[in-house]
């Protein structure tokens, strides 16, 4: 049985049940590729950003989907159609997979409104703002819903001697827009902060996802990849 596009908005539970598959699936990719990843950074000389988006593009390649051959569109790294299958239920799925590289690592990743699909409710200068995400909860094609799940990988490195080391990986679901009251309900209630846009200079408008709000909202969502020989420990 497919899950249809009423039954996922009436069950958000659902949702959030899907994305924990999702974020597994990326995780262990991540986790199989790790050693690689590692050399990669410490022998590859282009941007830390191409690197990133290149050991991620590669870890789910080498995984493996269940593809369907339908193009989407999105300012990600990695899109993917493809078929969620669970004992109970099958879903048609958007998935986007975006990875930044960041000497020293923090506790926030900058999205661009084009990466998600939540509302952003949150105060700036002391005023409430409230603006959509560019991407829907589910995207139509044709006569088929398939559910956005977006998922970011942060690759945290330091430099020694000129040489990159890659420390740590962090993966972590962004919550999809059907799940914004449990998540984002007000502009008090909230997973973001402020990007890094200007708008005196015209930026687009950017957000900052917190790892830390979102953990306390659902530990599981943020989840750490340590480097070897340590062992990974799913974060629930």
């Amino acid at each position: 049985m497919f899950l249809d596009e009423k039954y996922l908005k009436e069950n958000p539970e659902k949702v959030e049940e899907i994305e924990k598959s999702t974020l597994r699936m990326v995780v262990q990719a991540i986790y199989d590729y790790r050693s690689k990843a590692q050399e990669i950074f410490e022998k590859e000389v282009d941007l830390v950003s191409d690197i990133g988006e290149d050991i991620t593009r590669e870890a789910l390649e080498r995984l493996g989907m269940h593809r369907i051959d339908q193009r989407l569109f999105g300012k990600t790294d990695y899109k993917c159609a493809c078929y969620l299958f669970h004992p109970d239920y099958a879903v048609r799925q958007a998935l986007f997979v975006d990875s930044k590289a960041e000497e020293g690592g923090s506790q926030t990743a900058t999205l661009q409104m084009s990466q998600i699909s939540m509302r952003v409710r949150q105060k700036r200068s002391g005023k409430s703002i409230d603006i959509s995400g560019e991407i829907e909860p589910l995207i139509k094609i044709n006569d088929n819903h398939y559910l956005t799940t977006t998922v970011f990988v942060k690759y945290n490195y330091r430099v020694v001697q000129s040489r990159k080391e890659l420390t740590g990986i962090l993966v972590t679901a962004v919550p999809n827009g059907i799940l914004q009251d449990t998540y984002n309900p007000d502009d008090n209630d909230t997973i973001w902060l402020a990007g890094r846009d200007a708008p005196t200079r015209k930026e687009k408008f950017r957000v900052r996802l917190s790892f830390d709000r979102l953990k306390k909202k659902a530990a599981w969502r943020v989840q750490v990849i340590p480097m070897p020989p340590d062992d990974f420990h799913w974060n629930a």
